[in-house]
């Protein structure tokens, strides 16, 4: 497998990212190893919470709710997924699959920092990755929050916005990262912040992970990945611990994604469900007060 890895002086004085970098090593699974970035700041003896992003951005997009979650007293744990951020990231689109994403994760962070009592809180791809990592051990995490995600199985119809949205990542011969986040805000980016995202890919080269994400959701009933969501979906249906959605008003993708998690989850009933408005897709920029105290009454409301 080969790797690319951002200069690290792509990364010189992001707007708002004043955070120390954390690296592991991880099996890229022919024999070799992938270098993952993850951020960890906090006091290093209180329960982890677990912020995990999606497609196409990094963990620069926790930067708003990191300084807010810390002075509550949390320790907080963002990665960046592999292909993404800091992280390394193979050239080619057939080095990316949804259960590589699962092995890199587990072991880059839940296994490498031994995490427990976790809270785990996931957007866009990072619900679909990280919801797996809650089903796999769900001994280690103590409660879920998640918004703008879901868990597919290749059954149902998605929305039609995330098709066009997938056909448009396979076919349009610019792909600009920052530009994209910044469509799907409500909050308008600065030029800075724009830059911070389009950071980590220096060329098109880079961004191969950032491509295919949008083909490797489940969409279809013989999807490789199908049958590791029912199987998550089948702890879900038996998890008794708290499980809140709080997604947004404005996000076409995910709109009523919320409603298998309301319905198939025993956790879920009884949570303070929220629906975070005037936010689009990216909620963490448009809504970061409001998410960080989510997560930090759902800790306090479920001790």
């Amino acid at each position: 497998m080969q790797t690319l890895r951002t200069p690290e002086e792509r990364f010189a004085d992001l707007p708002g990212y004043p955070f120390a970098p954390n690296y592991v090593d991880v099996s890229d699974q022919d024999g070799g190893t992938l270098r993952v970035h993850y951020l960890d700041e906090g006091p290093a003896d209180a329960a982890p919470i677990l912020c995990m992003h999606g497609e196409p951005s990094w963990s620069y997009l926790y930067r708003k709710m990191i300084p807010l979650l810390v002075a509550a007293g949390h320790r907080v744990i963002a990665p960046d997924l592999v292909g993404f951020g800091k992280s390394d990231k193979p050239t080619e689109k057939s080095d990316y699959t949804y259960a590589r994403h699962v092995a890199w994760m587990q072991e880059a962070i839940v296994d490498h920092l031994d995490l427990y009592n976790v809270t785990f809180f996931g957007q866009d791809w990072g619900g679909l990755i990280g919801l797996r990592l809650v089903a796999s051990q769900p001994d280690r995490f103590d409660r879920v929050i998640v918004g703008n995600t879901g868990l597919p199985t290749g059954e149902g119809r998605p929305s039609d916005a995330f098709m066009a949205w997938q056909k448009f990542s396979q076919t349009t011969p610019v792909f600009d990262i920052g530009v994209l986040l910044n469509m799907a805000t409500v909050t308008e980016l600065s030029p800075g912040e724009i830059a911070a995202y389009d950071a980590p890919f220096p060329n098109d080269s880079y961004k191969e992970g950032a491509r295919i994400f949008p083909s490797l959701v489940p969409t279809q009933p013989d999807d490789p990945a199908g049958e590791a969501n029912k199987a998550a979906w089948e702890v879900f249906r038996r998890w008794n611990k708290p499980f809140i959605t709080c997604f947004s008003d404005s996000d076409p993708v995910t709109a009523g994604g919320d409603a298998p998690f309301l319905k198939l989850v025993p956790g879920a009933q009884g949570q303070p469900h929220v629906t975070v408005a005037n936010a689009h897709h990216f909620f963490q920029e448009d809504a970061s007060p409001q998410l960080t105290q989510i997560i930090i009454d759902a800790i306090a409301a479920n001790p």
